[in-house]
């Protein structure tokens, strides 16, 4: 077998990017501050539609 033949398929990456790795963030909030946050906003919602 010849190395003529070679047959070359494209990459497996697909253009994929990972942007975790490009930048990290000075803001570091933690998921339960997160759901804390949401259930106020979901509350002052509430309060104000006059549920």
């Amino acid at each position: 077998m010849s190395k003529d033949n070679k047959i070359n398929l494209p990459s497996s990456g697909a253009g994929i990017t990972r942007y975790f790795d490009d930048e990290k963030s000075n803001i570091m909030i933690s998921p339960q501050a997160t759901i804390v946050g949401i259930l106020i906003v979901v509350a002052l919602i509430l309060v104000l539609t006059g549920f």
